[in-house]
This record gives C-alpha cells, structure tokens and sequence, in this order.
C-alpha cells in the first residue's frame, strides 16, 4: 500500500465510509474445498448458509451490483464467492464498469473456467488465482480446478497466485521453496502471496498450523522472498504473522472493509471469515498487510494505526449523524498533521 493510497482511504474513513468492499457475488462453486470458509455453518452468523441464500444473475445481477457500488463508493473492490467465474458473462460485463469507475477491482478465483485475456491489459484489474499447493495437495483439495486445466485456463493472460498455506503441506521439507520455484517460472504470474489457514474459534482441523509450523512457514519464507523476486512478502508483513490482530475490533482490515453476501443484502461480520474466526490463528494476508501499514510511524512518531482507531471513531459518528440529517454533512479534510510531519512522497511504499 502506497502513502497516496493511506490519504485517500483516511478520507473515506473519516466520512463513515469503508474504503473496501467486498462482494461473494454468487453463493454457486463447483469445489468443495475441505475448511472453506465461505461454506461453513456459521459463516453467516445464523441458522442461513452461503448455499441458502438467493442469489442473482444476468440483467439482475449486473444492475443490483453498480447500484450497490455505487452507494458504497468503494476505493477498492473484491468479487469472491462462490467463484466469480460462475457468471463469467456477467464479470465480463461489470468488470470495465467498475473499473471505469476508478474503483481498483480484485477478482478471486480459482481458474476453473479461462477469462478474457484483455483483462490482463487493465492496470485497475488483479486477477488472484487459489493454489494451495503442489499438484498432489492441490489437485485433491480443488478439483476440478486441477493444474492442468489452471495452466490452460490463464495461458497468455496475467495473474496473481495466492497460496493458503495448510499443515499438509509441511510435511516434506523444501515443500514451498518448490512451490515458489513452479509458479515463479510462469510467465502469467506477477505476483505470488501467501496466506495461513485460518479456523473457527475451537474447531481442529487437519489445515490447522501448530504454533512451531506457524514460526517455520515465516521463517523460511523469509529466505524464500530474496530467491524468488515475485514472492510479494514484504518483511514488516511476514513479522505481522507471527502477531496478528487479537481481534476483528483491532484488525484495520476488518474495520476498512464492508462484507456483501450473494443476496447483496446479508452483511458479513466481523471480517471476511464471518462466524467466530480465531484471531489467534488468523493468515489473512490482507490483514496482515494493512497490520503493517497501522505500525508505520508518520515522521517516526505516530503509528498510523492510532490514527485509524480515531478516525474510524469520528467516521462512526459521521455515519449516524448522516442518517438523521439532511443535507449530507460535509466531509472533513485530513488534518494538516501529516505535512507538518513531513510526510513522504505518494510513490512511497509503506510496507516494503
């Protein structure tokens, strides 16, 4: 995340806004990946299920969509599901007009179904593609999103690889560095990140990491990221892991993000987990991410995350105060704190 990026989303904060969306466009996958998240019972935090839900498609699904975007007025969109690719025809379709919107768009799939290739040319567009490891682990877990048909599939187009690291795959030494070798000799791929799996409170299941498997993932992806230039793992991100978030009220991540169901009504709380995710366990690599940007010092003195905190509180009030009032309050403009703080130049990466 770039400084340019930290301004623009304090100011949505600030208006009581969620800079981030995210959207399970449809509650339809043909996997039936062990522990997904997205199908568990609570996932939804009642007696409904993703799979109970209704869901839209074609006309419908496009037009609820935009209307709903462009209430929210995100700075950053993610389509999940379900898979997106479900109704492919109608991404093809709303993709360019989010993205005509100035809105960044994040697609996940898992590249069960190809998708145009003119979308590897819009530089607002990442296509983050499921692989959870080696052939072998991989293609037992999400088929028939097997390797053969993903290399097919995103043949002479550009992704990004996101792996959720489960405690299957450390059971062979040299496991991940093999992993990295594979996908970072593809031409397709950008970029590769890196999840952990992340379970309910109380639940054991065979993906949980232990606590020393947790400690050996970041330790040897911390040599991995220097070997292998496309492993985006930005050190103060993998130092992150080893400390999340100890709950959704602390994690900037499920504080800045607004979780849609399919029925594009059902919200998802308290982060994109739903239910009663064990913060202690948690891998988001989002989460993380922005855990980072929150230990940033403005001028070596404010962490960034106290600011959030504060300004999240501001942009509460804002938002129930916008309810009972009319007209709209005007929205405040940052305080002039971060030029007295000699602020660094937008371009600035703030977690690498």
């Amino acid at each position: 995340m770039r400084y340019g990026d930290v301004l623009r989303a304090w100011r949505s904060i600030l208006s009581g806004r969620a800079p981030s969306l995210s959207i399970e466009i449809t509650r339809e996958c043909p996997l039936r990946c062990p522990g997904c998240y997205a199908y568990e019972t609570n996932h939804l935090g009642g007696s409904e299920t993703l799979r109970d839900l209704s869901d839209f498609r074609g006309d419908d699904l496009v037009a609820r969509t935009l209307e709903l975007v462009d209430r929210l007025r995100p700075l950053h969109l993610s389509i999940v599901g379900g898979d997106p690719l479900v109704r492919y025809r109608e991404m093809e379709r709303l993709i360019p007009q989010i993205i005509d919107r100035g809105i960044h768009v994040q697609l996940v799939t898992s590249a069960f179904r190809s998708f145009p290739q003119e979308w590897s040319s819009m530089r607002l567009l990442t296509v983050a593609v499921s692989i959870d490891g080696l052939p072998a682990e991989h293609d037992i877990r999400r088929r028939p999103a097997t390797y053969e048909r993903i290399l097919k599939n995103i043949a002479q187009r550009r992704i990004t690889v996101h792996c959720t690291v489960t405690a299957q795959m450390l059971n062979r030494p040299g496991y991940l560095d093999e992993f990295l070798a594979f996908w970072s000799a593809r031409d397709e791929v950008e970029r590769i990140w890196f999840s952990l799996f992340t379970p309910q409170r109380g639940v054991d299941l065979p993906e949980c990491l232990t606590p020393s498997q947790r400690e050996q993932v970041i330790s040897e992806l911390f040599g991995l990221r220097v070997k292998y230039p496309k492993a985006d793992l930005p050190p103060k991100v993998l130092q992150q892991f080893l400390r999340p978030p100890s709950s959704p009220a602390e994690c900037i991540f499920a504080q800045t993000t607004e979780i849609i169901s399919a029925d594009l009504r059902t919200r998802v709380t308290p982060c994109q987990f739903g239910g009663d995710p064990d913060c202690s366990q948690c891998g988001c690599y989002a989460s993380m991410g922005l855990a980072a940007v929150g230990d940033y010092r403005l001028g070596g003195l404010i962490p960034l995350a106290s600011i959030f905190h504060a300004s999240a509180a501001i942009g509460r009030t804002v938002a129930a105060v916008k309810r009972h009032s009319s007209p709209p309050l005007e929205v405040p403009e940052p305080p002039p704190v971060l030029i007295t703080l000699k602020a660094p130049s937008e371009d600035r990466d703030l977690v690498s």
